[in-house]
């Protein structure tokens, strides 16, 4: 019988992360400050340690991965590589499918991959405090456990409208040490300001965002940076591990994906999957690469490419990305760690350089297809990783229609063990769909009208 569970030896974890940016084929457009011009490396480092700094803009294609972090990691790591035979059976599908699991982490989620990299290098830079923010908790999970490992303290503002519907993951970051309250806040200003504006306001990254950055930058002491959990190039970068270890366990299955699937929300899981496959298809590889998002955030699906602040309060640089408008409050859907407006910039390059073909999924469907899983796999998915099953799903559809074998790769970002009142509603028919209508995206983007524009000339040339 063929293989199911395709596992690595300790000394195959990679020892490198890899880096995209060295490779795209047309170079990013850079962060700009509050006056337009391209910021400058020190301009980051009252959020950030210099340590991470040189890795957010460095354009080398590989760099090492510290033997400590590696001591971190091998806590979970080098994570499995499973074949979905029980779905694949139950479709009648000629694909094979592939999954990379990342539940299998303490917090239950790809999330510290980066984590423990970020912690540690904060450590190694005298930092004693880490603010962070959180949708569905994972992040701020994962953070908590790094925080845990290495010696640091931990404050979490978890989007409320999260913090309400999973109580679970704000048990986990207090298990683990860390200080979480639901955001927005009456402990920041940027917390106030919106709460006297909107009281009722279930929250959003972006907010939450603005909260944990303001408190890390007011710090008398100068002990606190922030931490974050996707979109920046450092925090993909470390997941990179994901798609190096998967890369050698499809080799010893003797496969090549022909599809690579993943959510996104800022891109860190998917990104980490699928970069290295990204490298393959930019050097001529035939692979189709899907990045899955919520039809209710549809930020690459729809959103223009532009300049924005990757926050509501509008602290941070503008990046240049698929964004919806950082003002923009998404709707209460459950898969909260999918409700950010902008999209990590190397991402999107990677879309507007044609290399991804992004897909928008709705709320039902994707829980259907979380359903189909836990009834043929076994495991119950996040609901943010329900998004990339459905893809999947309608993939392996398209196999057995056009009768071709095709070798699927998706990555199982974390489980739905904390996330089991969204399953407990979905059942219970209490769960509909959402799908942005024009006009209230054209009003949060009628807002960043007047920021530097972000445009791709028709030679390829910015």
């Amino acid at each position: 019988m063929e293989q199911t569970k395709i596992f690595l030896n300790e000394s195959d974890i990679p020892r490198q992360w890899y880096n995209l940016a060295a490779d795209l084929p047309t170079p990013m457009l850079p962060p700009l400050g509050p006056d337009g011009n391209p910021i400058s490396p020190d301009m980051l480092a009252p959020v950030f340690p210099m340590n991470l700094i040189e890795q957010e803009v460095s354009q080398d294609r590989w760099i090492d991965i510290p033997g400590e972090i590696l001591d971190l990691l091998y806590r979970w790591r080098p994570a499995p590589l499973r074949r979905a035979r029980y779905l694949e059976k139950y479709l009648d599908t000629p694909a094979r499918i592939y999954f990379k699991d990342e539940s299998t982490s303490p917090p239950g989620s790809h999330k510290p991959n980066t984590a423990v990299a970020q912690a540690w290098y904060n450590k190694q830079f005298g930092i004693e405090r880490l603010t962070t923010e959180t949708g569905a908790g994972q992040w701020g999970s994962a953070l908590a456990f790094a925080c845990q490992l290495v010696g640091l303290e931990c404050k979490v503002f978890m989007v409320r409208i999260s913090f309400d519907q999973k109580p679970f993951r704000k048990m986990m970051m207090n298990t683990w040490g860390a200080n979480c309250v639901a955001s927005p806040s009456n402990e920041t200003n940027a917390g106030r300001k919106i709460l006297s504006e909107m009281p009722d306001t279930p929250g959003s990254l972006g907010i939450a965002i603005s909260e944990a950055i303001e408190q890390a930058v007011t710090d008398p002491a100068g002990k606190t940076r922030y931490a974050l959990g996707s979109v920046l190039n450092h925090v993909l970068l470390h997941q990179t591990i994901i798609g190096l270890e998967a890369k050698k366990q499809m080799k010893m299955v003797g496969e090549k994906p022909d599809i690579v699937i993943g959510c996104a929300g800022g891109g860190s899981n998917f990104a980490g999957l699928s970069f290295p496959f990204v490298a393959d298809k930019i050097n001529g590889d035939e692979i189709k690469i899907i990045p899955v998002e919520p039809t209710a955030c549809p930020t690459m699906t729809r959103a223009p490419f532009v300049y924005d602040f990757g926050d509501t309060a509008c602290t941070t640089p503008l990046l240049a990305m698929h964004s919806l408008g950082h003002s923009f409050v998404p709707p209460p859907i459950h898969a909260g760690g999918l409700r950010y407006h902008g999209m990590a910039p190397l991402i999107c390059q990677a879309i507007v350089e044609g290399l991804l073909e992004p897909r928008a999924y709705h709320q039902l469907q994707s829980y259907e297809a979380a359903i189909t899983w836990s009834r043929t796999e076994g495991f119950i998915p996040a609901p943010e990783t329900s998004q990339a099953i459905a893809a999947v799903i309608d993939e392996a559809k398209k196999a057995k229609e056009e009768g071709k074998e095709k070798v699927i790769l998706f990555c199982y970002s974390g489980h739905g063990l904390m996330d089991l009142v969204g399953y407990d509603k979905y059942l219970s028919g209490q769960l509909t769909d959402y799908e942005l209508p024009d006009e209230e995206m054209n009003k949060f983007l009628a807002a960043i009208k007047d920021l530097p524009k972000a445009e791709m000339r028709k030679s390829g040339k910015w």
